[in-house]
């Protein structure tokens, strides 16, 4: 087991269904930490060097649109195989492929609107981090 930082966001769309409680919730009953938390707007520069891989493909714009439409929660989530047990507790990014009793399992709409974001590797996670809180 290693201890690990990760960086998860409740997307607008989780914001605005008022999910962020019950995802805060669970998140601390499977015994991580929240190390850091904040409501805020992902300004443009933030979304575009966040989504920069997906630049030029056809759903880049939309995402972009999308993830700064509306507040979001972000945070910085620590414990042991923290990036794996945020990935499992989330569910598939498909909503419709998430298990009953993960996050996007019982709140996601969409793919498109799947109420919340998590890093994929440690390394991803010290890069989002950098991207939305700073060095």
């Amino acid at each position: 087991m290693a201890f690990e930082r990760t960086y998860n966001m409740i997307k607008p769309d989780g914001v605005r269904n008022r999910h962020v409680g019950d995802i805060i919730s669970r998140i601390e009953r499977v015994g991580l930490t929240i190390e850091r938390m904040e409501l805020t707007m992902v300004t443009p520069e933030q979304a575009a060097e966040n989504y920069r891989e997906h630049e030029g493909k056809p759903f880049y714009e939309g995402l972009i649109s999308y993830i700064t439409s509306g507040p979001v929660v972000k945070m910085v989530v620590s414990g042991e195989n923290a990036v794996a047990t945020m990935r499992k507790l989330m569910g598939a990014t498909n909503c419709a492929q998430a298990a009953p009793g993960t996050i996007r399992g019982d709140f996601g709409l969409t793919v498109d609107e799947n109420v919340i974001h998590g890093s994929d590797s440690v390394e991803s996670a010290e890069r989002e981090i950098a991207v939305f809180f700073g060095a």
